[in-house]
């Protein structure tokens, strides 16, 4: 008999997912070698009836376990996290996206390394297209907190739907920000820089789905703005320098603007394993 454990997990889904999607991201945290008590799902604003349709066969499935929270109107990830990160009852939270699917003993992995005495463990992860035979890239992270520290001064440090980190030092850090597309990056900024420990497992725990023009979203002048200011940010609470500052800051404008094609190569071949 497989018993629960005390860790909650959190996803957001809005009206343009896919319900086929949905399903299988929902069947692949419910069906982890040790089960969450606590599941918090955000519906960040009106969802389609199919959508709906498969929320409410997981609520009859787990009854006691699924809770629900909806939006009057779409508020984005950020507002919408924030307000789950509230909702949840136990200080262990596995973040989980609603497209993506989790290895069976992805939470179990985290867990133990999560009682250690870290406060963010995320994994590596591989990107698929339609299915997770179909896996074209890996996005490898660094694994020990001193590694950490420094890749976030360039990139993003943790794949954020592997990671499980602990409620208490998110609310410490501030909670998550209404930030475009980097609600994550700043709370780990924030996090790192009130003195919370992070590890990553050297191991593919999340299938993270992709499309082939998946890169346009890492391009335009509102991801630009994002980027600048939270470059800013950083170079303002003392993780970055003045020459840090303008240096990644060229770098990541130069990666926005390029052509898509470009763009997919660097990160499929450079910035990906």
């Amino acid at each position: 008999m497989v018993t629960q454990s005390n860790y909650s997990v959190l996803m957001s889904v809005y009206r343009k997912e896919s319900p086929v999607n949905l399903d299988l991201s929902l069947e692949s945290m419910f069906s982890q070698t040790h089960p969450t008590n606590d599941f918090v799902l955000i519906c960040d604003g009106p969802l389609t009836d199919e959508l709906n349709t498969v929320i409410a066969d997981y609520q009859k499935r787990f009854p006691d376990i699924l809770k629900i929270h909806r939006f009057k109107k779409n508020m984005g990830l950020g507002v919408a996290l924030r307000q789950g990160i509230q909702n949840c009852e136990n200080e262990l939270i596995a973040r989980m996206d609603s497209d993506d699917i989790a290895v069976n003993n992805r939470c179990e992995r985290e867990q133990q390394e999560i009682i250690k005495g870290y406060d963010i463990v995320g994994s590596n992860i591989a990107e698929f297209i339609d299915t997770i035979d179909n896996i074209i890239a890996t996005r490898t992270v660094p694994e020990n907190h001193e590694d950490i520290v420094r890749f976030v001064k360039k990139r993003n440090p943790f794949n954020h739907p592997s990671v499980m980190y602990r409620k208490s030092k998110v609310l410490e850090a501030g909670n998550y920000r209404d930030e475009y597309r980097l609600e994550d990056y700043y709370l780990w900024v924030d996090m790192i820089s009130i003195g919370c420990k992070g590890y990553n497992i050297q191991e593919n725990l999340v299938h993270m789905r992709s499309t082939k023009d998946m890169y346009k979203r890492r391009s335009g002048l509102s991801l630009v703005k994002s980027l600048l200011r939270l470059r800013k940010y950083m170079q303002k609470s003392g993780l970055i320098n003045v020459f840090e500052f303008i240096s990644i800051t060229i770098a990541q404008t130069i990666l926005a603007v390029i052509p898509n094609a470009l763009r997919s190569v660097l990160y499929r071949k450079v910035l990906r394993n």
